[in-house]
């Protein structure tokens, strides 16, 4: 909820400057007034909340949108908020104005209104899709600088990826799994953002997820996003079987840890992991196929949850990962059934 109400309130405000700089920029002298910057400010608020609903319905819906040529998605996007600014322009000028279109108001305002909402929907997208690309709390900590500098920073990571990606890509043809990746991904992405993950990277047929780890505060939340996954792709089971042949599973690997975070690269910068917690994670991940878990934690992981549970902790011992020196204790979880 709170993902929804922040950015909305934050456009709200940001709407009412705006209105308010548009009345005082094009507005003669003798209109000014309080009653008028109030109005101005209303319009531009409503504006920039209109525009942001529109940017996220078209991401949600626009489907038909995105598959086009990216200039044909860029035009088409255009017009159809050029479209929805001019009739909000419209039906504002009457509510907050009581009357009618003056055309005055048609010859030197409305197209005024319509270049600076379509104006603000330039920053609005852009850092929408920003967030969307590294994760707002990462694009928050790359504007200060924070990773700048090698940054240690204490981190529940999440290794989770496709069962049987190989035997499926021999049997139905790379670009085929290759669709159903996409529509992997994009159905757990919810479960993902409502349990407070980031989307770290995408690996192959393989997702990276992360949390900040509140030094001593528990949480269900990691838990709680896998279960969350499972439920979303039970409930898909059908459309998958009858666009596919197969319902996808997953192999997940959880542990908690310090990790380095950094900026790299020169011509393509990124943010990149690095660390034991990173090198365990995926081993977790890996060894859930050893064992025939579809979920393994660390040891480390499971202190983070509360002690109350709703699901089935079995102790796995501790056990040496390949490639890794020293062992760590291994559980195996699963929801508890319902009775």
């Amino acid at each position: 909820m709170r993902r929804a109400v922040t950015p909305a309130i934050v456009l709200a405000v940001f709407g009412l400057l705006v209105g308010g700089l548009f009345r005082y920029a094009f507005d003669e002298s003798d209109e000014a007034s309080i009653a008028n910057y109030s109005r101005s400010a209303l319009e531009g608020a409503a504006i920039s909340l209109i525009v942001w609903a529109s940017h996220l319905y078209l991401v949600a819906r626009g489907g038909w949108l995105r598959r086009r040529p990216l200039i044909v998605e860029l035009i088409g996007r255009s017009v159809i908020l050029t479209a929805i600014v001019a009739v909000a322009a419209v039906v504002l000028e009457i509510v907050l104005y009581g009357h009618g279109l003056e055309a005055k108001w048609i010859r030197d305002t409305f197209l005024k209104i319509i270049g600076v909402g379509l104006l603000m929907s330039i920053p609005i997208t852009t850092i929408y899709e920003l967030v969307r690309m590294i994760g707002g709390r990462t694009l928050l900590n790359v504007v200060l600088g924070r990773y700048r500098r090698p940054v240690r920073e204490d981190r529940v990571l999440l290794f989770l990826d496709l069962v049987g990606s190989t035997s499926l890509a021999e049997a139905m043809g790379e670009l085929r799994v290759q669709e159903l990746l996409t529509r992997f991904f994009c159905d757990i992405d919810d479960a993902i953002v409502a349990h407070g993950g980031e989307i770290h990277a995408y690996v192959g047929d393989e997702v990276i997820v992360t949390w900040p780890a509140g030094a001593g505060k528990t949480s269900r939340r990691y838990l709680d996003c896998v279960f969350a996954i499972e439920d979303r792709l039970a409930r898909r089971a059908g459309q998958y079987r009858k666009e596919f042949g197969v319902v996808p599973a997953f192999r997940a690997g959880m542990h908690a840890g310090p990790v380095v975070v950094s900026e790299c690269g020169v011509s393509r910068r990124q943010i990149a992991y690095f660390g034991d917690t990173v090198n365990v994670t995926a081993r977790l991940q890996a060894h859930c196929k050893e064992t025939s878990r579809p979920l393994l934690i660390s040891g480390e992981l499971l202190r983070l949850l509360p002690s109350e549970q709703d699901f089935v902790i079995e102790p796995l011992g501790s056990t040496q990962l390949r490639g890794r020196a020293a062992s760590i204790d291994i559980f195996a979880v699963a929801r508890r059934a319902s009775s």
